[in-house]
Formats: C-alpha cells, structure tokens, sequence
C-alpha cells in the first residue's frame, strides 16, 4: 500500500537481502553429481564434508538442481528367469480358467489334506536403511534378490 502512496507502481521484484548463492555453480553441481554417480550409497554427511558447504545447499542442489532422491531396495524373494517367468503365466491363466469354468468347484480341485513335513529357511535381508540409494525422479526401486539360505530354518506342518 505504502509503494502504491508514493506512486510506485513497479512490477519487478526489489532485491532482496541476504547473502547471494555463491555456492550453487555448474562446478558444484557437478561435483556433487559425480559423488552421487560413484557411489550411490553416499550420503548427504560425507558430501558436505568433502566439498565443505553448507548441509541446505546439498539438499537444494540435490533435489532442486540434480532432481535425485533416495530409494530403498524393494526386496524380492526370486530372481526369476524368462522360462520361469512364462511358467508362472500359463499355471496362472489355467487357474483362472479353471475358475471360469466352474466357480463353486474351484476350491475344492485346489485344495488337499496332504500333511506334509519339510523344512523352511528363513531370510536375513538387509534393513531399509541399509538399501536406501539415491535415483534421478522417474527412476524405478533398486531390486534385491535374495540368492542364498541363512542358516536358521523352522520345521513346519502345511496342510
């Protein structure tokens, strides 16, 4: 109101106070790209200590300027080649027809009372925090596949 008083009708914005940007420079922000790029699993801590900014300055050139984000592993129990991948299609669509074809039937051909012993292993994935990545936006979860037994197991009854 008070600028409007001594007729200013200025549209552009006044500068404004503060310490300029001095740190946000193409050389910076590929810096900070190439950190990211070697290793993944960098974090945040260890790039402000390398290049000695400020820790709002990585964050904005990271998210801002790079658009890149963490992620966590989405772990997944199998990793499943093309034949196996097919395999699981064709017993899929079987099932369905098999439920198409007579829906009050279709859990008794499923189902059996076979009582059956046999030994389960248990997995040890490592925790989220320890999958957490950085990915540019768009970018799919990381993937890990858990290829090995541990070394604990449970006897269980399936029926």
């Amino acid at each position: 109101m008070a600028q409007f008083k001594r007729d200013d009708f200025s549209t552009c914005d006044a500068p404004c106070p503060g310490r300029p940007k001095t740190v946000t420079t193409p050389q910076i922000i590929d810096q900070i790209h190439y950190l990211i790029l070697e290793g993944c699993r960098i974090s945040a801590k260890s790039i402000i200590e390398q290049l000695d900014i400020s820790r709002e300055r990585v964050g904005s050139i990271i998210h801002e300027d790079l658009a890149i984000r963490k992620l966590s592993a989405k772990w997944v129990p199998k990793c499943l080649n093309a034949d196996q991948k097919r395999q699981r299609c064709v017993s899929s669509e079987q099932l369905l027809e098999f439920f198409r074809h007579d829906p009050n039937d279709f859990l008794s051909r499923l189902l059996t009372m076979n009582e059956t012993w046999s030994w389960l292993y248990h997995y040890d994935p490592e925790t989220k925090q320890q999958s957490i990545e950085w990915r540019h936006s768009g970018s799919h979860r990381p993937k890990k596949f858990r290829v090995q037994k541990s070394t604990g197991k449970f006897l269980a009854s399936i029926f």
